[in-house]
């Protein structure tokens, strides 16, 4: 293992945005268990520190590779398409007219059914995303075009973030 590998490398699975949850956790479980600083009690405190910053990449590692869209946007680093979602907010006019509706069924909610309703309408177009992504990354080979989609993604990620913080609201 080298502490520079790309995270697909370090946990030996192939470089793609479909991926083996199971396989994945297995695997983490496997890296924790071999380098968790408290096997090394007995070598010192330097081996302490080293066994501490595997651990510490390996839980990074983990951390983007189970998270779909930050697997998305390190896929697509990793293939040369920065996903420059600071400096790159273009959207089609399509996008971000649907953006507008969802904001404006959000705020006239009247209920959590609606919220409820209106949450399960937005995951499923994240789901269509996603899938769209994987595609265009593990089959087209088509970086530029994923990183596109998946500043879209970041938008109805947090898109999302917001309905469950409401939901949360509701429920009190």
């Amino acid at each position: 293992m080298n502490l520079q590998d790309d995270d697909f490398t370090l946990f030996g699975l192939p470089v793609r945005f479909a991926l083996d949850r199971a396989a994945l956790d297995q695997r983490w479980r496997e890296l924790q268990g071999r380098v968790h600083p408290d096997r090394f009690a007995a070598e010192g405190a330097a081996a302490q520190r080293i066994a501490m910053q595997w651990s510490v990449r390996i839980n990074e590692a983990y951390r983007r590779l189970k998270d779909p869209l930050a697997r998305a946007q390190y896929l697509c680093e990793l293939r040369g398409a920065a996903i420059e979602a600071e400096s790159n907010t273009a959207m089609p006019t399509g996008f971000l007219m649907q953006q507008m509706a969802w904001r404006e069924a959000l705020d006239d909610a009247p209920d959590a059914a609606a919220v409820q309703s209106l949450d399960d309408e937005v995951a499923a177009d994240e789901r269509r995303l996603q899938a769209d992504i994987g595609r265009l990354l593990d089959e087209a080979n088509d970086a530029p075009e994923a990183a596109r989609q998946v500043r879209a993604l970041m938008f109805v990620n947090r898109f999302r973030a917001d309905l469950a913080r409401r939901l949360d609201a509701d429920d009190r």
